[in-house]
């Protein structure tokens, strides 16, 4: 792989793309039917292509900030024009709209405003206090309702969707705490900035705890089996609290960084207890 093509991969994030690939795939599959299955496909390329395009714009707007918090990135590291990564986010965001035209009607307008949104938060909202933080969050509950529209299905993509908006915005102001600095260099008004980092990591905790709680309510309602309680206890809520403890522990950018890559790795054991949990779906 040479060094422009490597550029290309690594500024699309494959991580993040893939795991937002399984979350449409995961809400699909959670309405108790993957059929048609060409339309869950389609969804998964789809919004996979509209992800990575998101996170291309991302880095597009973010270039000041990434060259103090993150120079190893393609852009501030020189290995991408900005024109460039305009032009692939571009292409990645058609691509996955006219993508999304084949799926139907609801999928197309799903895929067209959350086109037009990624683009306002990555040039306006991700500054601003607290809205960027749920913006992105709501892009991630959208990613199992996108799939759920792709089989017409009306239920089961709604818990799922309601959990990763949660996990999100407790991991967006994490990453608002470990950005503190930079963010200020460039005047941006982040929870962080606004409140002070130890009250937004409050806040973060709060989300957490709130989250945990509420992933023990599909067990107790007997809509999710034992085979999902146990993983997300153990999967998820337990990596959860451990990583709370660590960042009260120590807050140093360094640490956060870590746990928001914990963090996100956790994401796919969720992936894993709701995946599980469908057995049990009425």
């Amino acid at each position: 792989m040479n060094s422009r093509t490597k550029s290309h991969f690594v500024i699309v994030r494959p991580l993040n793309v893939l795991l937002g690939m399984l979350s449409i795939f995961v809400g699909a599959f959670l309405t108790g039917t993957l059929s048609p299955l060409p339309n869950v496909l389609l969804a998964c390329i789809s919004g996979g292509l509209i992800m990575a395009g998101g996170n291309v714009i991302n880095d597009y707007f973010d270039i000041e900030i990434d060259r103090v918090n993150k120079p190893f990135r393609p852009l501030p590291a020189g290995q991408l024009s900005p024109r460039a990564a305009l032009n692939l986010s571009t292409i990645l965001f058609a691509l996955g709209i006219f993508l999304s035209i084949f799926i139907q009607i609801f999928s197309f307008a799903v895929a067209a405003v959350t086109v037009v949104g990624l683009i306002i938060y990555s040039a306006r909202l991700k500054r601003t206090f607290l809205w960027g933080n749920v913006a992105v969050s709501v892009f991630a509950g959208l990613a199992f309702v996108y799939g759920g529209l792709a089989v017409r299905g009306t239920k089961g993509f709604w818990i799922p969707a309601g959990f990763a908006f949660l996990f999100h915005l407790g991991r967006e102001i994490i990453k608002g705490v470990e950005d503190r600095e930079a963010d200020g260099r460039v005047q941006a008004n982040t929870l962080a900035l606004r409140v002070g980092g130890p009250h937004a990591l409050r806040v973060a905790t709060g989300v957490y705890l709130f989250l945990i709680l509420l992933t023990i309510a599909p067990y107790v309602f007997h809509i999710y089996g034992e085979g999902y309680i146990w993983t997300v206890v153990f999967g998820v809520d337990l990596v959860v609290l451990l990583m709370l403890a660590a960042i009260w522990f120590d807050s140093s950018p360094p640490m956060l960084r870590r746990v928001s890559a914990i963090l996100k790795a956790d994401m796919f054991i969720g992936l894993i207890a709701l995946y599980q949990g469908q057995a049990n779906i009425s």
